[in-house]
């Protein structure tokens, strides 16, 4: 580690989480894609990707071999797991944006809905210059576990635009934004598909999808979007609720499993973004030392331990949390291969691999972001014995408040935030006992625990239901 650099190796990006269907110009729906198939090409538009440390497995890969790990173990039906390893509906939009020099350039946008079972669709919209249809996919089904898994009358869905939107002014982001809703449109809405922010989008852009979606239909629809301003029909505590969830999670899981108290750990947290930014908060505040913490510049250590309020405010002034006074800097290898109690891995997929995983020194993993550990690598940490919570719990604070969100907007009557507070704790904690119960019971871990109890109740209700026609 070096002592008080303020340039560092770029890592991993942040993760802004808070914590979703057509238009006239250049969709094409897949209602199936076969068993095994390849995504589609995308042709690169002239808002082309840059080069990022992206996972080099494929999330979309990743995430049907929890399903289908987990289906194996349950003897679940062939034509079950089938109907569960597709998306239902996926959408692709290209189309045109006015920039501010006044040429006309072209983005590429996605929306993916994995399954209706439960009720409408529920998911981030992301924008990001690695945004692809295989990660929208592998979202999308994560999202419809974890909703099935807390309880909510929502599948899951994803959606997300291939831009950087660091590199546009406010005036073209609006006009991107307004645009991909206006082509997503039909196929969103309250009692269809709910999008939320996610990565590189904001409670901002959330109240442009929720006017522009509202000018389409004439009158004022709020529930068509949560992460919203308060002052548009958002809901006090959403901003800092997945990381809030995370920290509930952590800690109960902490006395319950290991009979330790949160004021006696260290805690490591990958990524500064929302979730980050909110876990190491909600974490120091309940009295953990947060010990290493990164963002998309580099990482940062001190023994001690941080505020990650002055933190925030370090690295709204100067960027980057590199080059905090009295830190030592690092590489994100050497941060997910610290001495702690806990990693909070809060940034992107697929950072905790097989080539990693036994480096792990963590008893406990706690996921902030969705799907920060590879299949391999879940085998390496179990053998290991290091507790991993499941991003379907872990972070399903930030799903919890949102669709108390949406339900607040449906019945134009809010809550306090106490209430919010109360009522989202006591669903992350009833869900972590029965997860928890579950993983005694069968012997599993508490990720195949937590798939388990999802899948059955998704495969109950498509039963109750029926196959359509």
């Amino acid at each position: 580690m070096a002592k008080n650099q303020t340039t560092a190796k770029a890592v991993v990006p942040s993760n802004g989480a808070v914590a979703a269907e057509v238009g006239d110009n250049g969709h094409d729906i897949n209602p199936h894609l076969p068993s095994g198939a390849e995504p589609p090409h995308i042709s690169p538009t002239t808002n082309t990707r840059r080069e990022t440390s992206v996972p080099s497995v494929s999330a979309y890969a990743v995430a049907q071999a929890q399903l289908e790990r987990v289906a194996q173990a349950m003897n679940l039906e062939q034509d079950m797991l089938e109907l569960l390893r597709v998306p239902q509906r996926e959408l692709i939009v290209h189309f045109p944006v006015v920039m501010d020099e006044g040429n006309v350039q072209m983005f590429t946008g996605f929306r993916v809905q994995h399954n209706t079972t439960l009720g409408p669709t529920k998911g981030g919209v992301r924008y990001h210059p690695d945004v692809t249809l295989d990660e929208c996919r592998a979202l999308a089904m994560w999202m419809t576990w974890k909703c099935a898994l807390m309880n909510l009358p929502y599948g899951g869905a994803k959606g997300g635009v291939i831009v950087d939107p660091k590199m546009l002014s406010q005036r073209e982001l609006r006009g991107l934004t307004r645009r991909y809703t206006s082509e997503i449109g039909p196929f969103i809405g309250p009692e269809k598909d709910i999008p939320a922010p996610d990565v590189g989008t904001n409670a901002q852009i959330m109240a442009w999808m929720m006017d522009t979606y509202s000018m389409h239909k004439g009158y004022s629809v709020p529930a068509v979007v949560t992460g919203k301003p308060i002052g548009v029909g958002g809901t006090v505590g959403r901003e800092y609720a997945t990381g809030l969830g995370v920290t509930y999670t952590t800690r109960a899981l902490l006395k319950r499993k290991l009979g330790q108290n949160l004021e006696d750990i260290k805690v490591a947290v990958q990524g500064f973004g929302n979730v980050g930014s909110w876990t190491a908060r909600t974490m120091h505040e309940r009295g953990a030392t947060v010990v290493a913490i990164s963002d998309v510049m580099g990482g940062i250590y001190d023994s001690t331990g941080f505020d990650p309020r002055r933190l925030k405010a370090f690295a709204a002034e100067n960027g980057t949390v590199v080059g905090y006074p009295g830190s030592d800097t690092l590489t994100n290898e050497e941060l997910l291969e610290l001495d702690v109690d806990v990693l909070v891995p809060a940034a992107m997929e697929g950072q905790i691999t097989a080539q990693n995983a036994d480096k792990i020194k963590a008893r406990v993993i706690a996921e902030g972001a969705n799907g920060p550990t590879s299949p391999e690598a879940d085998q390496i940490l179990n053998d290991k014995g290091v507790m991993v919570i499941p991003d379907i719990l872990c972070n399903a604070g930030g799903v919890v408040v949102s669709y108390f969100e949406w339900v607040q907007d449906l019945q134009a009557f809010f809550w306090d935030e106490s209430e919010i507070r109360r009522q989202m704790e006591r669903k992350l904690l009833t869900n972590l006992d029965e997860l928890t119960g579950v993983a005694v019971r069968t012997g599993v871990d508490l990720r195949d625990a937590a798939y388990t109890i999802a899948i059955q109740r998704i495969v109950e209700a498509t039963k109750l239901r029926g196959i359509y026609p």
